[in-house]
């Protein structure tokens, strides 16, 4: 189990953030998170797959935003972001989130290198 968190004695808290065309890699990186005793954010819609919820692409569009709102608001409460990104992919979508985790000075790791010098999850 990590270290309780030291300003609130509760178990750190971890934002995933990465493509949901990797939707098996942020599902397996959810499971390591939790079973290290990690409270674990992360997407919960994938889009890439076809649902009602967002058929009509107007519909699709506004969920769109709402859920990239919604994420950044799960960065906010985090204590760390893992960007799960494998082979080093990391989409716009991503990078908008990881410039977003930067500004608010969020610890960053990664489950596969970048080749911007950070290292992956080992």
């Amino acid at each position: 189990m990590p270290h309780q968190t030291a300003t609130t004695g509760r178990p750190p808290i971890v934002a995933l953030c990465g493509s949901t065309r990797y939707w098996d890699a942020l599902a397996e990186a959810n499971l390591y998170e939790t079973a290290a005793g990690r409270i674990v954010l992360a997407p919960g819609c994938n889009m890439k797959q076809p649902h009602l919820l967002w058929a009509d692409p107007v519909q699709a569009d506004r969920l769109k935003a709402q859920l990239d709102a919604l994420h950044r608001r799960k960065i906010d409460l985090a204590d760390e972001v893992l960007i799960v990104n494998p082979g080093g992919y990391i989409g716009d979508s991503t990078r908008s989130e990881l410039d977003y985790a930067r500004r608010l000075g969020k610890p960053i790791r990664y489950t596969h290198p970048t080749g911007e010098g950070e290292a992956g999850r080992g």
